[in-house]
């Protein structure tokens, strides 16, 4: 049974926020009231996923993140932030929170990124001893306009890095939920042409059903149902590298805001596009619009703390 912090300063919002979770049945929440209180459970027993308020007194969300990324570099961290905040919400995500929910959308969208931020946690260890021996993977798809292989094959992505010893598990979430929005955007917004205002809706049916209505009649028709969603994964040691591609009109790519304009990235893209933003050494697309380059370069090792002779 997944075990989920909810880390709040405020009653209300606690309850609120586990009265959303503990709509899955096979959840078991726990609470905290600040930061140093929710370190203090994680020591007594870790939880699978820790959903947590950006700005709280005392120890905030910002710094809750790097202390929990450092005593508990497995656990992933979801934020909950307010308007206003996606700066700090940018920080935290490029100090290891998973993700972020804005309160707005809470009712919307906290169960289904809890469980994709879960579903991303899992692993499998098979073929390891082999992997680990592996110097370069690189692997080209085709894809048809099936959302059950987005979820397949990010999964695939993350244990073939895994395998590889690339990066920790903070660093190989972050790899699927970039992975993720990069082909979510593909196939609704690329090949599908989906109009911006029916994505929501789109988003909660897949993460409720595994299926969308409108997805699945737009699939079936023409020109959408002969486009195919074409990616490549090329993983070293030292570097990831994915691209992928849809076959819908693209779009003018050159209006994009600079990446560090969170707000206004969030604002014309969406959210999906701030996390690929924060996730990525690099980040770009072609001058079409329809094909998205991301790179993830290996974080660098500690340096050794010299032995006291």
């Amino acid at each position: 049974m997944p075990i989920v912090l909810v880390v709040d300063d405020s009653e209300v919002d606690r309850r609120l926020i586990g009265g959303l979770l503990s709509k899955d049945m096979e959840w078991l929440v726990e609470y905290a009231d600040n930061g140093e209180a929710a370190l203090e459970t994680m020591r007594i027993a870790t939880p699978d996923v820790v959903v947590s308020d950006l700005l709280m007194p005392g120890m905030d969300g910002l710094q809750f993140v790097a202390a929990a990324r450092g005593e508990f570099p497995k656990v992933p961290v979801i934020l909950v932030t307010g308007q206003g905040s996606e700066t700090l919400a940018s920080q935290a995500l490029r100090q290891g929170a998973t993700s972020y929910v804005p309160k707005a959308v809470l009712a919307e969208t906290l169960l289904e990124t809890v469980e994709q931020v879960l579903a991303l946690t899992a692993h499998d260890h098979k073929f390891e001893r082999l992997m680990h021996c592996t110097t370069n993977i690189r692997h080209k798809f085709q894809l048809d306009n099936d959302p059950e292989l987005i979820g397949t094959l990010g999964e695939f992505v993350r244990r073939t890095m895994t395998q590889m010893r690339f990066g920790d598990s903070a660093d190989l979430n972050h790899v699927g939920v970039a992975l993720e929005e990069g082909l979510l955007n593909a196939l609704c917004h690329g090949n599908l042409e989906l109009p911006a205002e029916h994505l929501p809706v789109v988003r909660q049916q897949l993460h409720d059903h595994g299926s969308s209505a409108l997805v699945d009649e737009r699939r079936q028709q023409a020109p959408y149902a002969e486009r195919r969603i074409l990616v490549g994964f090329d993983v070293t040691h030292e570097r990831a590298q994915f691209v992928i591609r849809d076959q819908g009109p693209g779009f003018d790519a050159s209006r994009l805001p600079a990446a560090d304009d969170q707000a206004s990235l969030a604002g014309q893209r969406g959210r999906g596009l701030v996390l690929i933003q924060n996730f990525m050494d690099e980040v770009a697309f072609n001058e079409t619009g329809n094909e998205l380059r991301m790179v993830l370069k290996r974080p660098a090792a500690p340096p050794a703390t010299p032995s006291k002779t």
